[in-house]
């Protein structure tokens, strides 16, 4: 049984920090912003919200738009990968939060 609180409060955070060589100052905080889903540059826009909302509709075009505005398909790879994690983080947290409120209501009757 997954008790919640027992994992780290976000086990997926500590990579997004981090830079890798030769990535310009302008990328750095993009694989944060997707994880998060949030101030997402406008050429990332569609990709990411994909990513995160729809997957199934992801579109080479999608990637086509993404790297004529100068992302490389590492960085896309990063961004995509940072954007479904942040998504699953999500719902994990939405789902624990779930299961404490059903068990702490058992435990009030």
């Amino acid at each position: 049984m997954i008790v919640p609180g027992r994992l780290h409060p976000n086990p997926h955070q500590p990579h997004l920090g981090r830079q890798r060589r030769g990535q310009p100052d302008q990328h750095r905080g993009l694989p944060a912003q997707a994880f998060n889903n949030a101030d997402i540059p406008p050429p990332l826009q569609p990709l990411v919200g994909k990513v995160v909302t729809r997957p199934t509709q992801i579109t080479d075009a999608d990637f086509d738009a993404a790297k004529a505005a100068g992302f490389s398909e590492d960085q896309l790879f990063e961004l995509v990968i940072s954007g479904a994690v942040g998504q699953s983080t999500r719902l994990y947290e939405a789902g624990l939060a779930a299961l404490t409120e059903a068990t702490s209501d058992e435990k009030g009757d």
